[in-house]
């Protein structure tokens, strides 16, 4: 071809949930035809040279047999994923003739198929974000990832389903896509709580484990209704604010959770994975490190059913991401940190066969198998769990009541009243909810009256309770006096909060 020059491409790639520039350079030099492509790629970019040269030749150009030389920039991080096919190709383009432009006037990412169409990619958001940080303002998408790229309000993004588009894009011959999507919440619907009868004490301690972002333990008999109380906990959630929505839809973006026809995630995540799921599934990690469930669970609930059946390797990798809010996973391709501030969920049956609690039951578990069965979650797990319920079946006569529960909206509006109440309260810090106070902030903010200390110290004594177990009975007393609109916490607080400590003194009547 004549004309040949060296071209010049803008792309991102991902790191964790973040997004670095990549700069694509493509050059042809002398020798036999070759395609050789540098930088650090993975096997998924090795592999896109096929894929290139396909749809290249399908879009109606030509691939000549050149000796072609491609430059991923900086060769200092792993690059991994298709999201480099739309600029190589077009790149290739502007270095044999074919493209009258400059393909770094505008970045862009896309996967490209054999007939060169061009196909979503993960991480869209985060590189919209990384782009807007280093001072582009336009961005070149596939045509599957257009709400998401559009949810960043600064960004004007092109939208594209083929090569020949992308061309036009860069010529600014097409609009930038102005639509916004629905809301995520008006197209969701939810289990209500006015569904449930009966089962007060649950439905309130799970008020108070929405209000205050507490780690709950429902146990009790199979079919009982924690699982059916679990997955209306969503419901009584407020909405996330327009951080937490960008936060929460970079997360869903890189982990492929994200629906097409949607802009941010606007709803707190409710993740359930099952009990066979294995550690990387849980908390993330691979070869080149990706996030799990408990980050896909960020700013929601992650629940934890049949909780006892996970492996015990599993559950203990909870730990630092319960404390710390967020993990951090190394391997020899890099060291990424996730975010996972989430609300642990966990259901179990109290026993082997489930009935140790029943009135009239006829539980036949041996006393020690009894007393080994939340063995694997003793300790550090469950001194990390705020809130433990006992859940029994409800009688047949109030599944029969005709009377009106409570509805999930009327509940919200005390959760958010609370919340609101916690953003007062931490306005300038990091902290947002009761439940990740640090130390110096429960001894401002859950001072107790003389008498009402000597009733907590007194319980702390008799329970033998962990300092951990301590401050996190202060904190939800904290959250039981908001839901009240209260500043102070009362006598009934900490009696209340205390009996949501409940599993081991179960465990010692029975």
């Amino acid at each position: 071809m004549d004309n040949e020059i060296l071209s010049r491409a803008i792309s991102t790639g991902l790191l964790g949930i973040d997004a670095r520039l990549v700069e694509i350079e493509v050059d042809i030099i002398k020798g036999l035809p070759n395609f050789t492509i540098v930088g650090l790629p993975d096997s998924t970019i090795k592999e896109s040279k096929d894929r290139i040269r396909s749809a290249v030749e399908n879009s109606g150009f030509e691939f000549p047999p050149n000796n072609f030389v491609v430059n991923l920039a900086p060769a200092g991080f792993k690059k991994q994923g298709p999201n480099f096919d739309l600029p190589i190709a077009v790149s290739i383009l502007r270095a044999t003739g074919q493209c009258p432009v400059d393909t770094d006037k505008i970045p862009m990412v896309g996967e490209l198929s054999l007939d060169g169409r061009v196909k979503a990619v993960k991480g869209v958001i985060s590189m919209a974000i990384a782009l807007f940080g280093e001072g582009y303002r336009k961005m070149i998408i596939p045509f599957d990832n257009r709400f998401e790229a559009s949810a960043i309000d600064e960004m004007s993004v092109y939208p594209v389903r083929s090569i020949a588009e992308t061309i036009d894009a860069l010529k600014e011959m097409i609009p930038p896509f102005r639509e916004r999507p629905a809301r995520q919440d008006e197209k969701i619907s939810l289990p209500d709580f006015s569904e449930v009868k009966g089962q007060e004490i649950s439905k309130r301690a799970l008020e108070i484990a929405a209000a205050g972002h507490h780690n709950i333990l429902l146990y009790g008999s199979p079919g009982s209704g924690k699982t059916m109380l679990a997955r209306r906990l969503q419901s009584i959630l407020p909405s996330l604010s327009r951080e937490e929505s960008i936060e929460t839809t970079m997360i869903h973006s890189v982990g492929g959770a994200l629906s097409g026809d949607c802009g941010l995630v606007s709803r707190p995540p409710f993740r359930s994975p099952h009990h066979t799921a294995s550690d990387v599934a849980l908390v993330g990690g691979g070869k080149f490190p990706t996030v799990g469930e408990v980050s896909l669970s960020h700013n929601g609930v992650l629940f934890m059913d049949e909780f006892t059946e996970f492996k015990s390797n599993v559950i203990q990798a909870l730990r630092q991401p319960l404390e710390d809010r967020e993990i951090t996973v190394a391997r020899a391709a890099g060291s990424c940190r996730f975010p996972s501030d989430f609300m642990l969920v966990a259901a179990s049956n109290p026993c082997q066969c489930g009935y140790l609690f029943e009135d009239n039951s006829n539980c036949r578990c041996p006393s020690w198998k009894v007393r080994g069965y939340f063995q694997k979650i003793a300790g550090p797990i469950l001194d990390r769990i705020d809130m433990e319920v006992l859940i029994k079946r409800v009688p047949y006569r109030d599944l029969l009541s005709v009377g009106r529960e409570e509805s999930s909206s009327a509940i919200r509006k005390r959760v958010e009243g609370a919340r609101a109440m916690q953003a007062k309260r931490f306005a300038g810090s990091v902290t947002r909810y009761n439940a990740s106070m640090t130390g110096e902030e429960v001894n401002e903010f859950c001072a107790l009256e003389p008498d009402t200390g000597a009733l907590l110290e007194h319980a702390v004594k008799k329970m033998n309770l962990t300092a951990r177990s301590f401050f996190k009975i202060l904190k939800v007393s904290r959250t039981i006096a908001d839901l009240d609109g209260r500043e102070g916490i009362e006598k009934r607080d900490i009696l209340e909060a205390l009996s949501y400590k409940n599993l081991q003194r179960n465990y010692d009547v029975g």
